[in-house]
């Protein structure tokens, strides 16, 4: 692994965003397990001192309601990547963590 041209052994997989210390992985329609997966990531990279904080950014369950509006909630399910199945996985960290969830009234569409 290398980060700011410096090489580290590491397990670990690359990250989506990476600058000044920060990790920023983007979660929209995958399986929640990945959640698992990039905190662990996050938590390892912190421990080798690579980032200060790891930002990850999904979907907010309210979101769900979007898609059920426009006809899309069989491939949008609750199977997949959400603000609710996010939150629990942050407690007992290891890395600081900013953890966010898109709102359907951030589509501009939905604005009067």
């Amino acid at each position: 692994m290398v980060v700011d041209n410096v090489a580290r052994n590491s397990p670990t997989q690359e990250v989506n965003c990476y600058k000044n210390e920060i990790a920023c992985e983007i979660e929209w329609n995958d399986k929640d397990p990945f959640f698992d997966w990039d905190l662990n990531h996050f938590r390892l990279l912190f421990e080798l001192q690579a980032i200060s904080v790891g930002v990850l950014i999904t979907r907010s369950d309210e979101l769900q309601q979007g898609f059920n509006s426009i006809g899309r909630a069989k491939s949008r399910g609750a199977s997949t990547t959400h603000t609710s199945k996010l939150y629990p996985r942050i407690q007992g960290g290891g890395c600081p963590i900013l953890a966010g969830g898109i709102k359907r009234s951030l589509n501009v569409k939905d604005q009067p």
